[in-house]
């Protein structure tokens, strides 16, 4: 094992276990009883835009990078899908669910971002995937439980799918971009006018006409949100956790894991989060772990190692292939 896989297999570990944590750190009462949803989405990627200003200049300075207005325009673009859609959802199914169910879904969104990427990007797109796609839509179902009587929230679950898919769709779209300046340029700018965006559409909803149409389509949510609320001493570590670590330090962990390793194998957070993150809901919030839960997870799982596998001997093929091209000295 070279030092590069090494450090990338340690990168895995650190975003899987922050990961594993956005939830339930969303949900405590400490936080969900001190922030509006809509206040605690823009701020924390807010701040952890501004925490990975500094990596991105140094990303573009060493690459001899100037970002253009169409850069720009590319990044609000990212950005909108990223926060004011896909994080929007993803908070507001935390809200009214369960934070494990929420998890163990959203981990989902890399078989979506194969799906994407063949529909937008017109990737190669393989069996395996689509059975992937088949078992994680089962593990959906048996979450749901529809024959059971479950308890779930089925507003919170359709939440989810969508805060997956407009996430994947995010995902998709940077990926050129990616390859021009850089994921963590990326992420930062993505972040930050994602945020700057929510702002915007937040300060709407502070004006009379704005007040007047957020109520009209249903989205009193989005009415007089406040900007400054529960922020103090005792929320303070919160709030700087949710932005440094699970957004910026998160993001970091998993794009240089990408980085050192590959996308195959990054995509390993997303198999293991499953298994963790309801782990820690029922530690820390004393959520139940049911039967329909378990056989949910189990789907992913499947789903996820059909997505991994077959790619990760592609790749390895592919690899040996090159090698055993390669001139002998």
């Amino acid at each position: 094992m070279n030092r590069d896989f090494a450090l990338g297999c340690v990168c895995i570990a650190l975003a899987t276990m922050i990961f594993s944590t956005m939830e339930v750190l969303l949900k405590l009462p400490a936080v969900a009883g001190a922030f509006h949803p809509l206040q605690i989405t823009m701020e924390r990627f807010l701040v952890g835009g501004l925490c990975l200003i500094p990596v991105a200049a140094h990303a573009l300075k060493k690459r001899g990078i100037r970002l253009t207005a169409a850069d720009l325009r590319y990044f609000a673009l990212t950005g909108l899908l990223n926060v004011p859609l896909g994080m929007v959802f993803y908070q507001l199914a935390i809200t009214c669910g369960q934070a494990n169910i929420v998890a163990v879904i959203f981990s989902g969104n890399p078989i979506f971002v194969t799906m994407l990427a063949f529909l937008i990007l017109h990737e190669a797109i393989h069996w395996n995937n689509i059975l992937a796609l088949v078992f994680e839509i089962l593990g959906i179902l048996a979450i749901m439980n529809p024959f059971g009587g479950g308890s779930f929230s089925v507003k919170s679950i359709l939440l989810t799918i969508l805060a997956a898919l407009f996430f994947a769709l995010y995902a998709v779209m940077g990926k050129k971009k990616t390859a021009q300046v850089g994921s963590i340029v990326v992420t930062c700018c993505s972040f930050l006018f994602g945020a700057a965006e929510l702002f915007l559409i937040l300060l709407l909803g502070r004006t009379g006409p704005g007040r007047a149409f957020f109520g009209a389509v249903g989205l009193e949510l989005f009415q007089d949100v406040p900007f400054l609320q529960g922020i103090n001493l005792t929320t303070l570590p919160y709030f700087l956790f949710i932005g440094i670590v699970n957004c910026a330090a998160g993001y970091v962990f998993h794009m240089l894991a990408i980085e050192k390793t590959s996308a195959t194998h990054g995509s390993l957070v997303f198999f293991f989060k499953p298994i963790l993150a309801p782990i820690v809901a029922l530690a820390v919030l004393g959520e139940a772990i049911t039967s329909p839960i378990i056989l949910g997870i189990l789907m992913f799982l499947i789903g996820s190692l059909l997505g991994i596998l077959p790619e990760a001997l592609r790749v390895r093929k592919a690899s040996r292939a090159l090698e055993d091209a390669a001139p002998r000295p």
